[in-house]
């Protein structure tokens, strides 16, 4: 096999959607494990559905989930391309198309199309009454060269269209779904260059594809019916056909339909945004229409890499489920070392209005230590963290365990009072523990642990009131803070 190059080619219409990511994700996997280029190629032809922005937060995004390409637009400041095929921009390649659409008409491979919008139109409807497929009926192809150019001279408007032969099977193998058979009598007389003088994406993905020396077609599988008509400009050129990997559909969980850019808030931006790791992310999206054939779920790249083969991919539509999105993110949040923790959740905090400059590290990597185990994403951590900061505020019934009475929970939370009040500095959490334990003895533990979290936390779940206490006992006033809000809480009830 020749050196393997793949390509992603998207349209810059928008935020990089996450399960566009999949695509993204694929060909950079096969690229690698086959060592050969991944490019990334920007199809901009479509002038009306441009977005300002969108062509920076793809290249940004891919390299912030750890699969940038190796050739394809702004690589570096002061760098526009990387790669010795480009450029890499559609729009800046315009030339090319022209030249190759000349090709094909002196070839009558292609045609001009002079057909009006109204007369396309009552076409369209005259097909829909008589039940027949919407597909243009050859009508400029009749023309003569002499009537053609006469219109051309005009300067009557136009268009180029393929010239679809007639009971003809265009047959493929794809490498996920395998041998696909299509009529050309189902095919359309495509548009390949538009009146105004852009291409289709038809036409520029093929002379791209064939430009860029792409060996393989990796893409979602809404593209299959556009694959015949690429492979009659394939022959009609004389260029080799690349090979076709089409990929199931990313589906939504609650629709069951194709996960849309309209769905909520689905572009990879926001999810880094809501505090999703990149590598779990990627992790995820692997397993969406791809299984290793193996009981191991957590992937770095690098096995993702190694274990990634097409005949791992699913011909089946993949379920975009967020849960299993947040338990990848747990378990990525749960092996991260801790300072590299504190770093990442750092900028949520603040978010979050909690000012954190004036707190030593080690009280940090402590409150973060205590709420790894239940993060699902670096966003929760300011809610989790938040009565560290800031007096809890709480309905004083919550201080009741069960169904105990009030005077015992106050006599349990002058226990523990007394119990902070004589902690000699400094002691560890198993030593507190041990105290608390000992202090208690046979009596039930629920009457005095749970007011005594409650106390400090305000909430009905957290940490222990042990792993607590030896948070706050880092700081050099912690233990002055544990004792006021037993404090609070007593009176708060009494």
């Amino acid at each position: 096999m020749s050196e393997v190059r793949v390509r992603n080619a998207p349209s810059p219409t928008g935020l990089l959607h996450i399960g566009s990511v999949r695509t993204f994700l694929y060909n950079f996997l096969f690229a690698r494990k086959n060592k050969g280029k991944y490019i990334l190629r920007i199809e901009d032809t479509d002038r009306t559905r441009f977005v300002p922005g969108s062509l920076e937060d793809i290249v940004q995004n891919l390299h912030t989930l750890g699969i940038a390409a190796d050739e394809g637009p702004y690589w570096s400041s002061g760098v526009k391309y990387r790669g010795n095929f480009g450029p890499y921009i559609q729009s800046e390649r315009l030339r090319l198309y022209s030249k190759y659409a000349g090709e094909l008409l002196q070839k009558k491979a292609a045609y001009y199309c002079f057909c009006t919008p109204e007369r396309l139109e009552q076409l369209r409807k005259d097909q829909e009454k008589s039940k027949l497929p919407p597909k243009y009926d050859k009508l400029c192809l009749k023309l003569t060269k002499e009537e053609s150019d006469q219109k051309l001279a005009a300067g009557e408007k136009h268009v180029v269209r393929l010239n679809v032969p007639s009971d003809q099977v265009v047959e493929f193998d794809d490498l996920v779904y395998g041998k696909i058979k299509i009529s050309t009598n189902d095919i359309d007389d495509q548009i390949l260059i538009k009146s105004d003088g852009y291409p289709t994406y038809h036409l520029a993905v093929v002379v791209d594809d064939y430009e860029m020396k792409i060996s393989h077609v990796i893409r979602a599988n809404e593209w299959v019916p556009s694959t015949p008509k690429h492979i009659l400009l394939y022959r009609a050129f004389g260029w080799p056909i690349p090979e076709y990997v089409h990929l199931p559909p990313v589906l939504s969980k609650g629709t069951g339909k194709k996960l849309a850019k309209r769905e909520g808030d689905v572009s990879v931006k926001s999810f880094i945004e809501k505090g999703y790791l990149p590598d779990a992310i990627i992790n995820f999206i692997a397993f969406q229409g791809w299984n290793p054939k193996t009981e191991q779920e957590i992937f770095s790249l690098e096995e993702l890499i190694e274990n990634f083969t097409v005949e791992g991919i699913h011909k089946a539509g993949a379920i975009f489920d967020l849960d299993k999105l947040d338990w990848f993110n747990g378990m990525y949040i749960r092996k991260m070392d801790i300072i590299e923790l504190v770093a990442r959740v750092t900028p949520f905090l603040d978010q979050s209005g909690i000012i954190i400059e004036k707190y030593q590290e080690e009280f940090l990597k402590k409150i973060i230590s205590l709420e790894r185990e239940r993060l699902k994403k670096l966003s929760e951590i300011g809610e989790r963290v938040r009565y560290f900061f800031s007096e809890p505020d709480y309905n004083v019934e919550l201080l009741i365990w069960k169904k105990s009475s009030k005077s015992e929970i106050l006599e349990s939370l002058e226990s523990a009072k007394k119990i902070i009040s004589n902690l000699q500095l400094p002691i560890s959490k198993q030593e507190i523990e041990k105290i608390f334990l000992g202090e208690l003895g046979d009596k039930p533990k629920g009457p005095m642990l749970w007011p005594l979290r409650v106390a400090l936390t305000g909430l009905e779940a957290s940490p222990g009131p042990f792993e607590i206490i030896d948070a706050f006992l880092v700081l050099r006033d912690g233990k002055e803070k544990v004792l006021k809000r037993i404090e609070t809480a007593f009176t708060k009830l009494r």
